[in-house]
């Protein structure tokens, strides 16, 4: 089984890494990260750099695509090599796949036209302007189509394919071997949840990419 993560310039490392770090203990699964070229691509904050082994046409045909976000994704919306190429992938693949916003690539593609779908909760307006219908939830799943919402949804998404690809037992092995047991400091992982001063940080974080002094 082919798992393709695409890399770009300011993708979010944890979008790629955490459905990496499940999908890559499935037993028989190889994961290649691809970019237009190969060769290094940055994280949106700068700090952190991946290397994409292949070029995004050296696999046209990957059993499972997994799309991640980050501020890069705004730059890809109109950028027809990369939309043609998940449409590509989206045609012959058993999974189609997203987190955070990385759906907006997906709606970009056409791929969400009228379907529910989740994303980062800072551009929920957005990926419906682009055509889906928003859902406040951390996994959504259309079909072969599944969505995950912002950053570290992405290892719950992992986990729901996991469990869909090589069944319930293999899945939750997965969580115990990786120790996915959340036990958060803090109860503020949506804005429905996190004070209103907590949420104003959180909202001029998304414009400076970084969180400000409080």
């Amino acid at each position: 089984m082919e798992v393709a993560i695409p890399l770009f310039d300011r993708f979010t490392a944890l979008d790629a890494v955490g459905p990496y770090e499940v999908l890559s203990r499935l037993p028989g699964a190889t994961v290649t990260f691809a970019a237009k070229s190969p060769g290094i691509q940055r994280t949106d904050n700068g700090m952190l750099a991946m290397e994409a082994s292949v070029a995004l046409s050296d696999i046209p045909a990957p059993d499972v695509l997994v799309v991640p976000g980050g501020f890069g994704t705004r730059a890809l919306l109109e950028d027809e090599e990369m939309l043609g190429w998940v449409r590509q992938a989206h045609e012959t693949s058993t999974w189609t796949t997203s987190v955070c916003t990385g759906s907006l690539l997906l709606a970009a593609a056409g791929l969400l036209d009228g379907m529910e779908a989740t994303t980062h909760w800072a551009v929920r307006d957005k990926l419906e302007k682009l055509g889906a219908r928003y859902v406040e939830r951390r996994v959504v799943e259309q079909g072969k189509i599944v969505t995950a919402a912002g950053v570290s949804s992405g290892i719950d998404m992992g986990l729901v394919l996991a469990a869909k690809i090589a069944g319930d037992d293999v899945a939750q092995a997965i969580q115990l071997y990786i120790e996915y047991d959340p036990q958060p400091p803090f109860d503020s992982g949506s804005p429905a949840k996190a004070p209103p001063h907590v949420l104003d940080l959180a909202q001029r974080a998304g414009k400076t990419e970084q969180v400000p002094a409080s």
